[in-house]
């Protein structure tokens, strides 16, 4: 069948983080908000059937996990990527956020060090810096075309630190969209596995590579990389069921797992309640073709964001991202500071988008943009960002005393 993904839905009121904090995050809740990293599409309706039979059943006590849960997870991956996971390297984790959380208060202590790569999601610097470790950048580098490289020489140095515990990677690369290549993954295995550094790989975006790009799982690289990594994965981003908390964690080594997971089996943490195996088995066993055309729909959004900024606002440059619905937007040609860029988008354009300078250093005169929404909302976004900056060059145009032509 062919879905809709045109279809606009209206969330404000139904508890929906991107809409009903507005005037709590952004001072004002008249945004059009395109911010948050889940999509305005409609849940597919398998998942919603699924979840509907099962509240079709008026009791809701203790359950156990469904026979096909796991394998529906081990036939996904095998046919998305390739990977023969073995179902005891798996297990549920309450979040991958929390899932770093979790990892780092079991395999540091305070003071350690954990290795980040910005401009990159903000939590994997929130998280280590709020349970009192210190948080190391290894910044990526900009290429001639303004694409991003990791910066391997400098890992280096900064892997072989003793304190150096940890390096959180995000593999697809949130914000910028970077699907990293098997070479680059396998360099990044080898540093951290010859320095004793723990991996934590968040692939929660590698379901969705866009323009003919292939994700790599960090894990497959090498026996090196196997050895010496944590991978958190999940259905949510890719079916639009953040809600539904569905992520799970993949440990090929033995002393690893049985560490991480007998901790997180101690502490009843690796129970899934009881609605996210149901999602989780409804979006794999038959989600193939509905992330198809998902995928394919948010290419053509990414083209139309590229084709509209060349055409109507050639100062700010989308980065074209290889995975995933978020497009970064070079807007260093405005030449505004950062609190006065973000003012063009949220009160001059009404538009809530995440300022690029909470993904660290790098991030500045960047904002970060969710394409994954239908194309009149899209569309709308960007005329109203175009006709802010129109009223700013006018007004910046305009002799210092003077006033606009009809206003007293």
């Amino acid at each position: 069948m062919r879905y809709d993904f045109d279809k606009v839905t209206d969330r404000r009121g139904t508890g929906a983080l991107k809409f009903d904090v507005l005037g709590e995050r952004y001072g004002r809740a008249d945004l059009l908000p395109l911010w948050v990293a889940d999509m305005d599409f409609d849940t597919p309706p398998f998942v919603v059937e699924a979840l509907r039979r099962r509240l079709d059943h008026p009791i809701f006590g203790y359950t156990t996990e469904p026979a096909d849960f796991w394998p529906a997870v081990t036939d996904w991956i095998r046919d998305r990527h390739g990977w023969n996971v073995e179902r005891s390297w798996l297990t549920y984790i309450p979040g991958i956020v929390k899932g770093i959380g979790l990892t780092i208060n079991l395999f540091t202590e305070p003071g350690d060090r954990v290795i980040i790569q910005p401009p990159v999601y903000h939590p994997f610097r929130l998280v280590p810096e709020g349970n009192h470790r210190e948080v190391v950048y290894n910044p990526l580098k900009e290429t001639a075309r303004g694409h991003y490289e990791m910066d391997l020489e400098h890992l280096e140095k900064v892997a072989a630190d003793p304190r150096a515990k940890i390096l959180i990677l995000s593999n697809p690369h949130n914000p910028a969209g970077i699907v990293w290549s098997g070479e680059t993954l396998r360099e990044v295995a080898r540093i951290c596995a010859a320095n004793g550094v723990l991996v934590l790989s968040d692939e929660i975006h590698s379901d969705m590579p866009l323009f003919g790009h292939r994700h790599t799982p960090f894990a497959t690289v090498s026996a090196e990389a196997a050895a010496c990594s944590i991978t958190f994965a999940a259905p949510s981003k890719t079916f639009n069921i953040a809600g539904i908390v569905s992520s799970y964690a993949i440990v090929p080594n033995d002393e690893i797992r049985e560490r991480f997971y007998g901790w997180l089996t101690a502490n009843e943490l690796n129970e899934a309640p009881i609605f996210s195996p149901i999602a989780t088995v409804a979006a794999y066993r038959h989600g193939k073709e509905w992330l198809g055309q998902m995928l394919e729909y948010v290419e053509k959004n990414v083209e139309f964001v590229e084709e509209f900024c060349a055409a109507n606002m050639p100062a700010i440059k989308p980065l074209r991202p290889e995975a995933s619905f978020l497009v970064w937007l070079d807007c260093r040609d405005l030449g505004l500071p950062q609190n006065e860029l973000v003012e063009l988008f949220v009160d001059g354009a009404l538009l809530a988008l995440n300022d690029g300078a909470m993904f660290g250093p790098g991030g500045e005169g960047h904002m970060r943009l969710n394409v994954g929404t239908p194309r009149p909302i899209l569309e709308e976004a960007l005329y109203r960002l175009k006709e802010a900056l129109a009223r700013s060059s006018n007004a910046a145009a305009r002799p210092e005393g003077s006033t606009p032509s009809g206003v007293a």
